[in-house]
């Protein structure tokens, strides 16, 4: 399903991009075929220390998640709703940062800012996609801890295999449906001349402003699915931690009440970062309208949450812990083993 979809936007995009070329007014004869990324700054001098901070970022970022699924994998004791779950959402974490910090890594190496038209609207794409995914998945996250503290006997029966393959396969589709809605929306405007950027990224309402045709219909459709797909998973964290709150209070144990929370308390931590840096760089933009500001801030939501979220799951899960140094320790050993071998 999600292979179709992704297929049927390519070559909508391609096929509409082309016409949207053909269609311009007779007196604006430039085509827009490429934007240019400013990124964060023009300094020569400060591109070796940009280029070095977000290439260790990512590579953390990478091998950081890629631990986390490789433990759920391979080690039985997390074959459960939960460590389902951690693995997409590491998945996802990769996804979103590989799809913005490689291209600005080569931009800076290579000392060329330019993005086709069709690449930008493929980065949109896959941006929004990937970060529309984290928004479901945290809600459904949310569902799992819910059902695990508030129903604990029936939890293996409600939160099935099949029941969690939906779930997830649910949330992939409404992601790829609405990253497909916001690029059809924005392959419909027209492009002048001002073709900068000033982002280290093709960021959807970035490139909505540069558009020399009324973007008032984007601008409506962006509030109303975001405040929709945004605000539903949203509600449904909040509602589910609620009742979290208080059926940990109505435990009577100081020892039940910490190990209740402590099972929370990752995904809480990590749903915080997520939001929190969201709309701390919306809220800031919205204030400050400086673009540059806006490029920095989003820095929060596509690289430092993503980097941040193995560290709190391994550090605050002992059983990801344990699963990490058996790992470990099995790899020391077999290196170990192969090393003696003549």
């Amino acid at each position: 399903m999600h292979a179709c979809l992704v297929s049927l936007f390519l070559s909508l995009s391609l096929s509409l991009s082309d016409s949207h070329f053909n269609q311009m007014e007779p007196g604006n004869d430039t085509q827009i075929s490429e934007f240019l990324l400013l990124g964060f700054s023009q300094e020569p001098g400060l591109q070796p220390f940009l280029f070095g901070l977000f290439l260790s970022m990512y590579l953390v970022t990478v091998l950081g998640n890629l631990l986390i699924i490789l433990a759920t994998i391979s080690d039985s004791h997390l074959h459960t709703p939960m460590y389902f779950f951690l693995s997409n959402l590491s998945f996802a974490d990769i996804c979103v940062t590989s799809t913005t910090i490689p291209k600005m890594l080569m931009n800076i190496q290579t000392q060329n800012k330019v993005i086709t038209y069709t690449a930008c609207l493929m980065q949109m794409y896959f941006f929004i996609l990937f970060a529309g995914f984290e928004n479901f998945l945290l809600a459904v996250m949310a569902y799992d801890r819910f059902v695990a503290i508030c129903h604990p006997l029936h939890y293996m029966v409600i939160m099935n295999p099949h029941l969690c393959g939906l779930l997830v396969l649910a949330s992939w589709t409404m992601s790829a449906l609405y990253s497909l809605l916001q690029i059809l929306m924005v392959v419909r405007l027209s492009f002048c001349t001002a073709l900068e950027i000033p982002h280290f990224f093709c960021e959807l309402n970035q490139v909505i402003q540069l558009a020399c045709s009324d973007s008032f219909l984007n601008h409506m459709v962006i509030y109303f699915t975001v405040a929709l797909l945004g605000g539903g998973p949203l509600t449904g964290i909040l509602y589910s931690y609620s009742k979290i709150i208080s059926s940990i209070h109505a435990i009577s144990s100081a020892q039940g009440k910490y190990k209740a929370f402590s099972t929370s308390a990752s995904h809480l931590s990590v749903v915080s970062l997520f939001y929190g840096a969201i709309l701390g760089v919306y809220l800031s933009s919205a204030a400050t309208r400086n673009s540059h500001s806006s490029a920095t801030a989003s820095v929060m939501y596509t690289v430092v949450t993503p980097m941040l979220n193995p560290f709190i799951y391994s550090l605050r899960n002992k059983d990801i812990k344990r699963a990490l140094g058996i790992h470990l320790l099995w790899g020391t050993m077999k290196g170990q083993f192969f090393k003696k071998c003549p």
